[in-house]
């Protein structure tokens, strides 16, 4: 049994022109191809792709999945990308419960219990993924930093950083261009931000560059500057910024 192109690309809320791209790249090859032309794709085919959709939610490049998907066995993979998937639902009840506990004490007027806000904002979940962009030394020095930082500080760190994302955000809205003075002021606070973040270590201009051309490569970063047309104007920013470094 198979299923026509235009029916997988509908089950899998992709487009028919992404799953054409794959085939050009020789990521998800079609099982084969009609009489009429049409792509169409097999249960081992839907597999890979189910793979493919999964590794790019973790960020990863269409590259880096080439050679993932061509080092492991499928069932062994997706056993692996199960427990992922548990850790993350988790993480995120944790995350929830939090929160609500949070705006509940809030509405109520009672004290806010520090030691219960920040239950699920764990960066451990990254560990192997920090380690392989920037190494187990980057990595374990974080995850020390970060576990050393009382709750308040934390709480901090993180609004600090919402705030920089709503900045950017309205900046877009107006108008600001990400060269300008006002952009660029954000920009410098973003960079502080990611010092102290590197416990105060000088950020060179090509990790600001690749920063931020992170934030358009990984939906999840890009995510928090109101998506792709967000994330572009961010890292055009900081691009610009690291220019006069």
């Amino acid at each position: 049994m198979d299923w026509p192109i235009q029916q997988v690309a509908q089950l899998a809320a992709t487009t028919s022109r992404t799953l054409r791209h794959y085939d050009a790249i020789g990521l998800l090859q079609p099982t084969r191809i009609a009489a009429n032309g049409y792509r169409h794709y097999d249960e081992r085919a839907l597999v890979r792709l189910q793979r493919i959709l999964l590794l790019r939610g973790l960020g990863l490049g269409l590259p880096a999945i080439g050679e993932v998907l061509d080092g492991a066995d499928d069932a062994d993979a997706l056993a692996a990308h199960l427990d992922w998937l548990r850790n993350e639902h988790s993480r995120l009840d944790r995350q929830i419960a939090a929160v609500e506990s949070t705006l509940t004490r809030m509405k109520a007027g009672v004290p806010l219990m520090a030691e219960h806000m920040f239950d699920g904002f764990d960066n451990a979940q990254y560990k192997e993924e920090v380690e392989e962009r920037w190494g187990a030394k980057a990595a374990a020095e974080g995850d020390s930093w970060w576990r050393a930082q009382p709750d308040a500080d934390k709480g901090q760190f993180l609004r600090q950083q919402q705030q920089i994302q709503a900045d950017f955000r309205a900046a877009l809205e107006s108008g600001e261009p990400a060269s300008g003075d006002i952009a660029q002021e954000i920009t410098r606070r973003h960079v502080d931000w990611i010092r102290a973040g590197w416990q105060g270590r000088e950020v060179p201009a090509e990790a600001i560059r690749g920063l931020g051309q992170m934030y358009v490569d990984d939906p999840r970063f890009g995510a928090n500057y109101g998506g792709l047309e967000g994330a572009t104007y961010v890292r055009d920013a900081m691009a610009a910024y690291a220019d006069r470094l």
